[in-house]
């Protein structure tokens, strides 16, 4: 438990403000680079859009955190904790500072997918149920592609016209 909440360790700390924390909770881990980083130490509502996280982070990976690094909120699997994500930032930029506000980016939320998933299905249905209905007039010979297909003596006209017109050209 010590290890975790980095009570054993020499940290900074460092904050962002999320518009939305999608279920983030106090102890949730922070990764860099896909390594357990530190720990998320409070979460506090500063307006009605915006919520501020304080992260401690062990010192050791100051150093590969910029100033332009940012963090987005991330599932530690399909369905497991969130977690926040650290990208690292510019190697060019300086070093984050204790105390400093990290950049924070929107992250996608499973209710977001899932709504963009429920419209391409209705979508998918709508353009189905259209495909359906052409397919059957073609099949009963309605419409000039229906008579093409399914409309021998029409097909044989169109043949004899092609004819008729290769010979014209001749």
């Amino acid at each position: 438990i010590g290890k975790k909440q980095q009570l054993f360790n020499k940290t900074f700390r460092i904050s962002g403000v999320f518009k939305d924390i999608i279920g983030l909770q106090v102890g949730n881990n922070v990764r860099f680079s896909g390594i357990n980083v530190g720990v998320v130490e409070r979460i506090e509502i500063i307006a009605d859009t915006a919520v501020r996280i304080d992260l401690v982070i062990d010192e050791s990976v100051r150093k590969f955190i910029k100033r332009d690094a940012e963090a987005t909120i991330g599932s530690d699997g399909l369905m497991g904790n969130k977690i926040v994500l650290i990208t690292p930032g510019t190697a060019t930029e300086k070093e984050i500072q204790n105390d400093d506000a990290i950049a924070t980016s929107v992250p996608v939320s499973m209710d977001d997918i899932m709504l963009n998933l429920n419209m391409a299905s209705s979508n998918a249905a709508y353009i189905t149920n259209d495909l359906a209905v052409v397919m059957s007039n073609i099949r009963l010979g309605r419409g000039t592609i229906g008579k093409l297909f399914m409309d021998t003596v029409f097909a044989g006209s169109i043949d004899q016209a092609v004819v008729n017109l290769s010979l014209i050209h001749i």
